[in-house]
């Protein structure tokens, strides 16, 4: 299958975390996408796995956007050599952004702020303001407790099924774009 995707927006930490294979996780994502001429979107940081994406696309030629609000600026310490930085007043505003700019989300291992944006932007898919593709990379089984709460939610009947099973879920790159490729292409013959 060819690329249909063009632009994709990774969540993640702007720390590094306890495992190196996080870091690992957010070069291969950031190499991975820059190979394909997949544009990133995120959170405009230059540290933790926010800058390790960053720098890992810019290292193998790709496009890179950051999208920072002015509060964060100092201290996320925004990246220096992105193809593009947006500065915006706000989180909301951010969010919005990267949104815009994007056709598909990627969750990293991350804290409260990737929590934020991953379910921010799915519960916008659970009430039909977007139809794109989430996916989630638990490639170090950072989210695998995550995905036995949700799991729970669903038995609980607090989450319908058909909305828990948008997100996609991979332990590899390579298995989730293809996920991914695969949501995106069946919404866009659905005349979505």
């Amino acid at each position: 299958m060819g690329v249909i995707v063009q632009s994709v927006c990774v969540f993640c930490g702007s720390s590094n975390g306890k495992k190196s294979s996080y870091l690992d996780e957010a070069r291969e994502i950031g190499k991975f996408f820059a190979e394909r001429k997949i544009r990133v979107v995120y959170g405009g940081g230059s540290n933790g796995l926010m800058g390790t994406v960053a720098e890992s696309a810019l290292k193998a030629g790709g496009e890179v956007i950051g999208v920072i609000p002015e509060t964060l600026l100092q201290k996320e310490v925004a990246h220096q050599k992105l193809t593009k930085l947006h500065i915006t007043t706000g989180m909301h505003e951010r969010k919005a952004l990267m949104a815009e700019l994007s056709d598909a989300f990627i969750a990293l291992p991350g804290g409260l702020g990737t929590m934020d944006e991953l379910f921010e932007i799915w519960t916008w898919s659970q009430l039909g303001l977007h139809r794109k593709p989430i996916g989630l990379l638990n490639g170090s089984h950072y989210y695998d407790d995550l995905l036995k709460f949700l799991k729970h939610t669903a038995e609980e009947q607090f989450v319908k099924t058909k909305n828990l099973n948008t997100l996609v879920v991979a332990d590899s790159v390579e298995k989730l774009w293809e996920k991914i490729n695969t949501h995106f292409l069946a919404n866009q013959l659905s005349g979505s």
